[in-house]
């Protein structure tokens, strides 16, 4: 009786460690240290824009906007974040991708399909992204890099 019950929770306990896995995650510090870093390539090159930074599941967990910044780019840097974390690639690939299959653009209603988008990954796990808005595309998604590179992530 004592031996069925040492292997029912021995069982029992592999089991209930098998189901878990250990999880990064993206801190509101780490968030903070991003969009410092954008703001400051953005000032560098003398853009004003907006910075949102989300989490795994695309919910904003920081943002700034720089003064004198259209209120438009707002919105569209918060749904750049989103669609970088909910497609886990940089939504410049969408952009890139629409160019020569146009019906790449409807994959999702709130998807934003122009770069400025960016996940953060450690290691080969998602922890969040950064979106970037009020310049050209291009610019957006340099200053969201220079936001990521902050972190020092390899």
């Amino acid at each position: 009786m004592i031996k069925k019950f040492l292997i029912l929770t021995a069982l029992l306990s592999c089991s209930a460690h098998a189901q878990l896995a250990e999880k990064k995650i993206l801190t509101l510090e780490a968030a903070k240290k991003i969009t410092v870093a954008a703001e400051a390539e953005a000032r560098k090159n003398g853009w004003t824009m907006a910075i949102a930074v989300v989490d795994e599941a695309g919910h904003l967990m920081h943002f700034e906007r720089i003064d004198g910044t259209q209120t438009g780019s707002i919105e569209v840097a918060i749904a750049k974040a989103k669609t970088a974390a909910a497609f886990k690639r940089p939504t410049k690939l969408f952009e890139e991708a629409a160019k020569t299959r146009p019906a790449v653009v409807t994959l999702s209603p709130s998807a934003v399909m122009i770069e400025g988008g960016v996940p953060v990954f450690v290691g080969q796990q998602l922890v969040g992204a950064v979106g970037v808005s009020g310049a050209s595309s291009q610019q957006d998604g340099i200053v969201a890099e220079a936001g990521i590179a902050a972190l020092e992530l390899k």
